[in-house]
Formats: structure tokens, sequence, C-alpha cells
């Protein structure tokens, strides 16, 4: 049995995740810790487990076995740290860290401690995006060109019940979260974007401040790459009704994937008279969640699919996004 302690309840997903973890009939949940006592206590009591108001003391218990991290962005290198230090195996949320001299020191921490680690990129184990992957690999599309990715939803916007939108108040915060919704939407398409073409040479960036918040809401980011080829990131909390895209441009060919819904185009396909937009009949097959890979690597050593490195990629990209809009200039990533 692998003793779970949840590490904070700031996070929207850390529900999820509890849920995620109480689906696993090898797991329990153990503990909670919050940086906000109230909060944390709210939590442990309606899953009937005790609430540390010292992470330190958590962590000091050899019965926990595991944590889950959903402690605010900026709070990450202390509470995965002292994790990783203390022998835990470790989930976390995006974003790995704020900085990447942050990810770095994370990174260092785990790898002492020998113990299992994921991150929660979980459209990395989508079948749509995998698909995607195979096909730009397959040369059917010729030389890419161009990928854009957009992830965006009215979470900013007024509504029903609040004025104010349906996040939490404190996903405006840029001291916990390190930024807006580049930071919290735009890495799913930020990392997809390294998943298919891999690491550009530079970075810029346009933000936005559609409902005047100390964060963006709206931004643009545009990915450069030696071979010429573009990977244009958006994401916004002001949106209303945008469907999750991704579209692949080539030389021979067009995929379109609007809310996970596929169409295929290419020169290359050979199919005469018949060359159209297809669809595909079959997905590949998707790897694990997240969560899953993680708990199987700790009980059967199994691979996983997601590494600590693709979090300090994703870190990475996110800084030199967020100084390029800043600033006002083009990143270059080897800087």
């Amino acid at each position: 049995m692998i003793n779970v302690a949840m590490l904070s309840y700031w996070h929207v997903h850390a529900k999820d995740y509890t849920k995620q973890v109480q689906a696993r009939p090898e797991c329990r949940i153990a503990a909670v810790w919050d940086e906000l006592p109230e909060r944390g206590r709210a939590a442990a009591e309606t899953l009937g487990v005790p609430f540390y108001d010292s992470l330190e003391a958590l962590l000091s218990n050899p019965e926990i076995d595991a944590v889950v991290v959903d402690a605010p962005s900026n709070l990450h290198e202390e509470v995965m740290v002292a994790a990783a230090q203390a022998g835990k195996h470790i989930f976390t949320e995006k974003v790995l860290a704020v900085t990447t001299a942050e990810a770095d020191r994370i990174i260092e921490a785990v790898q002492q401690s020998g113990k299992s680690f994921m991150i929660s990129l979980p459209r990395l184990t989508d079948a749509s995006n995998v698909y995607i992957k195979e096909t730009i690999e397959s040369g059917i599309l010729g030389r890419i060109t161009l990928v854009r990715a957009r992830l965006a939803h009215n979470g900013a916007l007024p509504n029903d019940q609040s004025d104010n939108g349906w996040l939490p108040a404190h996903f405006y915060n840029k001291e916990q979260c390190g930024g807006g919704a580049l930071i919290d939407l735009g890495c799913h398409p930020m990392y997809l974007a390294h998943y298919f073409l891999g690491m550009p040479e530079t970075v810029s960036a346009q933000f936005g401040y559609v409902t005047g918040r100390e964060v963006e809401d709206n931004a643009v980011v545009t990915l450069k790459y030696a071979d010429g080829a573009l990977a244009i990131v958006e994401a916004g909390f002001a949106s209303m009704f945008s469907p999750f895209t991704i579209e692949v441009y080539g030389t021979e060919g067009c995929l379109l994937l609007d809310d996970h819904a596929i169409r295929l185009r290419s020169t290359r396909l050979g199919l005469g008279t018949q060359d159209g937009w297809i669809t595909p009949v079959k997905l590949p097959a998707a790897p694990e969640r997240p969560l899953n890979q993680w708990v199987d690597h700790i009980l059967h050593g199994t691979p996983t699919t997601i590494s600590i490195k693709h979090g300090r990629v994703l870190t990475q990209l996110m800084e030199a996004a967020n100084r390029a809009a800043a600033e006002g200039i083009t990143v270059a990533i080897n800087s």
C-alpha cells in the first residue's frame, strides 16, 4: 500500500488528483498539508485523515511514502526539494517551477533521492496528440512549416454566479502563479509544440490584459526553429466557446484537430481522384495517464513516458516567453 500525502489544495486540479489516487486500490490518502491551514483542515476532515500544519513534520513521518504537490507554483522548489530530501515519491501539477534555476534545484534533489517523480502533462498521453506526432514523423505532411496550438476558456469573464468569473482569485496572483493564462493553460500547447517540433531557437511573446487583472488573460507566443519552422502557442482566460485546436502545416499536407476531431490532407496519401480531407479510422494506443504511470513506476518499476526533463523544458520555455513579453524582445533559448 502506498501512503500518499496531499500537499496543498491551492490548485483547481487538486481534488481531481485526490480522486485519481483514491481510484487506485494500491494507494490511500494518509495526510494533508496546506500553506493555508483552514483550507487544509477542511480537506483533511472531508477525507478523514490527519492534517499537518508543519510540512517538515509531515515529511518526517516514515509512514508517508509519496506526495502529490498542488501548492502555489512559487512554492514548488521549497516543497519538492524538501519532499525529495525526505525520500518521498513526488507527483506534481505543472509547472515544475517558475524559473529554470528553481527547476534545476528540484531536479538535483529528485535525482539524489532516487525516488519516482512525475509531472502532470496529460496531453502527452492523449491518443490524438500521439497520432499527430506520428504523422509528423512519418513525412506525410512533408517538411513542417508551422504548428499552431490554442487552449483558452472563459474563466476570467463574468457569469451568472460571479462578476469575477469561475477561476479562483489566486489564479490572478502573479507572485504565486508566476504569470496568468500562459503559465496555466498555455502550458499545454507549449509542451505540445515542443513534443511535435523540439526545442526552438528563439521565443517572442505578446500578452493582453482584457479583464484588467495583474496577470495576462490573453497570450500569444511564437517559437522559431533553425529550419525555418514556426510554432504559435495561444492561451486565454477571456474567450467564450474557444475549442482546443491544433493546426500542423507542411510542404505536402495539413492536419487539423478541433476538440479531438482530426482531419488530414496530403499529396503523399496516393488517393488519386479520391484526394481530399480524411479522418483517421483508428488512433494509436495512448500511454497511461500521468498519475497512473507514476503509481505503476513506484510499484513495478515500469517505464514512464513523461520525465522530469519535460518539466524543465516547459519551465525554460515559459520563463523565456514571460521575459520576451515583459521586455518586448526576442529571447534566444541558449541564453
